[in-house]
């Protein structure tokens, strides 16, 4: 009998410049422990079993990518030269290219191009914890710090309760209809998650952990190249996983 088991898709937007990075090279491309930043995570995708395909979304005029040497990465990793002036135009459009060699009700796993630390433990806890979800999710952990609420002059108008606040990560994991048509019909929003709830559905959110961080200020790199170089070139689980 056929399997009609859906497959396992990941999309990386990477079309972005950082601008708040300061640098002159646009963030993705930044060196990491004598990689791109953008290898670590796409390092992390390929190297998970279940995932089938690994799209990087890059932008029309990106020269950077061919700069660099992605074979040690497999087979798995294929380049799209489509990606928008936003996040959400960059993964609508490798949806659309991607169109053709995916089913309806495959998974689609969305991971930021600047979250270099990874591990395919997080993807794989995100995958199975998802398998049987009607609507998807995203890995998030629950805020920890008191929150304050800013007014114009950067004085505190109020304290935030933190209890049921989660910081969204990625991947981020919804089927590629649903995904597709929820971006298609929902603007300014910043992440996938966002355009599914506004479609009217609620994602499930996966406990991740901090070492998932985003990379955003120069402060960030030191960050994830200690969180990196203390994980082990192995990214070895916790518990004696290789």
């Amino acid at each position: 009998m056929q399997n009609f088991a859906p497959r396992h898709v990941a999309l990386v937007p990477a079309a972005g410049g950082g601008v708040r990075m300061g640098a002159a090279l646009p963030k993705q491309y930044l060196p990491l422990l004598g990689k791109p930043l953008i290898h670590h995570a796409l390092a992390a995708m390929c190297g998970v079993a279940g995932i089938e395909r690994v799209f990087v979304v890059l932008s029309v005029d990106d020269t950077e990518w061919a700069r660099h040497d992605w074979l040690d990465l497999g087979p798995k990793l294929t380049p799209l030269f489509c990606g928008g002036a936003t996040r959400a135009d960059s993964v609508l459009a490798g949806l659309r290219a991607i169109a053709g060699e995916v089913a309806a009700t495959d998974w689609i796993l969305v991971h930021d191009a600047a979250r270099p630390c990874l591990a395919y433990w997080h993807v794989e806890k995100l995958m199975r914890e998802l398998a049987h979800d009607d609507v998807g999710g995203l890995l998030a952990v629950p805020v920890a710090d008191t929150l304050k609420r800013a007014d114009e002059h950067a004085r505190v108008a109020a304290t935030v309760a933190r209890e049921r606040l989660w910081r969204a990560q990625t991947p981020q994991m919804f089927r590629y209809v649903m995904l597709r048509r929820a971006l298609e019909n929902a603007h300014g929003l910043t992440d996938e998650a966002g355009a599914i709830e506004a479609a009217g559905l609620r994602p499930r959110l996966v406990e991740g952990d901090a070492a998932n961080l985003k990379v955003t200020w120069p402060f960030d790199l030191c960050l994830a190249e200690w969180i990196l170089r203390h994980r082990g070139e192995g990214g070895g689980q916790p518990g004696g996983k290789p």
